[in-house]
């Protein structure tokens, strides 16, 4: 069984000063992302690995969940930034075999549209929301449309 981990980037800032790529957290999504990982980790959600965008907001948030779950560093692909539901899949049919359960920290609308795309579930995904999805698959590349259970959401503010 595969499980995967969704996690949109936490609230970031949207002044001018900033490219796109260079936006760095709010305080509010420092706590939040903090607060998010704290959950998961009571609720024994661990991954064995984190792969995030490098985009500054994401590659942040991943780190503050790498924390509180894990004793080793964030693995970032550049593909990640601005993917596609298409980029995000082939991304997990891609992800290492020997690694059950990964975390993807991501944008939207890519976060939302993988999460549709494999488990047919419509959700909003505000900043900061994970989804735990499993697969019955015991092979990444065998990962495709509606194959995923949504088996745990949350979100900061509920």
């Amino acid at each position: 069984m595969k499980k995967l981990l969704l996690i949109r980037h936490a609230k970031a800032e949207h002044e001018n000063k900033y490219s796109d790529f260079e936006r760095p957290l709010t305080e509010k999504g420092i706590a939040d992302a903090t607060i998010m990982a704290q959950r998961l980790a009571a609720e024994d959600i661990k991954p064995l690995l984190i792969i995030a965008s490098p985009a500054l907001r994401t590659h942040t948030t991943a780190n503050i969940f790498s924390e509180h779950l894990l004793s080793h560093d964030v693995e970032t692909d550049k593909k990640i930034y601005d993917a596609s539901e298409y980029t995000l899949l082939h991304i997990i049919n891609n992800l290492p075999e020997d690694s059950d359960f990964v975390a993807l920290v991501g944008h939207n609308p890519g976060i939302s549209q993988i999460l549709y795309y494999l488990t047919g579930k419509i959700k909003d995904v505000p900043t900061c929301a994970v989804a735990l999805i499993e697969f019955a698959e015991e092979d990444w590349r065998a990962v495709s449309m509606e194959m995923g259970e949504l088996t745990y959401y949350d979100e900061p503010n509920r």
